[in-house]
């Protein structure tokens, strides 16, 4: 057996793990301001109010709108997720196992990234629709939508809601949802894959680590990407180290990241029943 084998295993499950991070470890990543690399342990996300346009009289100064601005920090730590290979199991040149191993640590840490961004929603807590006894409803989402638009939230294809899988179920049952005469044989929810689909101009996400409550309440975010900033001082790196006592390899996936809450009006927190019938 070539004596760099070992090499050219660790590059390939880096490149594996990394791959399998972006593909499918994170669902909510892409639904928030990101900002990558960031140096320090915390990031500044910058809030900016509305400005008001004015007239002004021949020759005289422009008026200015006198921003609001607000500086938002967003502190970063460190996780990890390692496991150990024993060399005798042939992880290293069979690769669909070798997968199965990339893919547990990615998914492993995507699912703390999206843990941070659910933990920055649930701070907002100004704008809450409530469970009434019931589980998601059009009522529901309506009350949503004209929140929004009553606080001016642009609607910009950047508006996104995380239901739980119940939630998700229960919209099935919502005929504007479901139904090609509303919406179009493309806009289906069951045309495809069943991890996303737009509404009322707003992308719907179905996740399973939402907050839910003693008392079967499960909590939905309505949100608008802006509202919410996640940082990365560490993008997902793979550390793979040789233990001879062990005869096995160590593998550490590790990332440095954070969330927080940028704009508490850009998110509605819509309670959901989930008590069995």
């Amino acid at each position: 057996m070539s004596t760099t084998i070992d090499q050219a295993f660790i590059k390939q499950f880096e490149r594996e793990v990394h791959e399998a991070y972006q593909r499918q470890g994170s669902k909510l990543r892409n639904t928030v301001r990101t900002i990558s690399n960031v140096s320090g342990s915390a990031a500044v996300f910058q809030k900016v109010g509305k400005g008001t346009a004015s007239t002004k009289s021949t020759n005289s100064m422009v008026p200015v709108m006198n921003l609001d601005h607000t500086s938002i920090e967003v502190v970063l730590s460190d996780y990890y997720a390692g496991d150990w290979i024993d060399r005798l199991d042939e992880l290293k040149i069979n690769i669909d196992e070798r997968q199965v191993i990339a893919n547990a640590g990615a998914n492993a840490l995507g699912r703390k990234t999206d843990e941070l961004i659910i933990n920055a929603l649930s701070g907002a807590n100004s704008q809450v629709i409530a469970d009434g006894n019931i589980g998601m409803t059009k009522d529901k989402i309506l009350s949503a939508f004209e929140t929004f638009g009553e606080n001016d939230v642009p609607d910009d294809n950047m508006r996104f809601c995380v239901v739980g899988w119940k939630q998700w179920s229960d919209m099935l049952s919502i005929d504007e949802f479901v139904n090609a005469d509303y919406i179009g044989a493309d806009n289906l929810p069951f045309a495809g894959i069943t991890q996303a689909k737009m509404f009322l101009g707003t992308i719907f996400v179905p996740h399973s680590g939402l907050p839910i409550d003693a008392n079967d309440i499960r909590s939905c975010f309505y949100y608008h990407k802006t509202a919410i900033g996640h940082a990365a001082a560490s993008e997902v790196q793979t550390d793979i180290s040789w233990h001879g006592d062990r005869a096995s390899h160590f593998v550490n996936n590790m990332m440095s990241q954070g969330a927080g809450l940028i704009d508490e009006s850009g998110v509605v927190v819509i309670n959901c029943d989930e008590t069995p019938d």
